[in-house]
């Protein structure tokens, strides 16, 4: 059986906060945003059995208010603090950690990781116009093999600023 992966780079933050990069919130946009993907998933019926976020304010706030939106209990959220700022080889690590009766997997993160391991599992997936393949609030939707490695399928679902579209 095919893995399904919710790559899920987290709503706009707030850059008025005094607080580091680590410690921002979500604006009042990214949570507006957050809570759409949350309710777009149910609608679609793509609730995902393993939710992963980075431990930072922002995403795990984001990874929240979706299962929320979703009817999931936010405690079902863990976090691995090796999506902050991930790279590929980090992002590929937690990958290679899912245990394989995990069907559908949501990453909850940040860019530029989230890019980077996008453009790997999906080399030939086009740039969009303003250059942004993920920019906040956006969630891809890949299919990969039962290891969790190879890409069979993937496209971008929803982008943040088209959820209102």
């Amino acid at each position: 059986m095919n893995k399904e992966l919710l790559l899920l780079r987290h709503g706009k933050s707030d850059w008025k906060t005094d607080t580091t990069d680590f410690y921002r919130p979500l604006n009042k946009r990214g949570e507006h945003n957050a809570q759409q993907i949350g309710v777009w998933l149910k609608e679609q019926q793509l609730i995902p059995d393993l939710i992963i976020s980075s431990p930072a304010t922002r995403a795990f706030t984001t990874a929240e208010i979706v299962c929320s939106a979703m009817g999931v209990s936010t405690n079902a959220v863990q976090t691995a603090q090796n999506i902050y700022e991930a790279s590929l080889a980090d992002l590929r690590q937690v990958l290679s950690t899912i245990p394989d009766t995990t069907s559908r997997l949501l990453l909850v993160g940040h860019n530029p990781g989230f890019e980077y391991l996008l453009r790997h599992l999906a080399p030939g997936i086009p740039t969009p116009d303003d250059g942004k393949l993920m920019p906040t609030a956006t969630l891809a939707y890949l299919q990969l093999d039962p290891k969790w490695t190879f890409l069979q399928d993937s496209y971008l679902i929803q982008r943040g600023k088209d959820l209102s579209a």
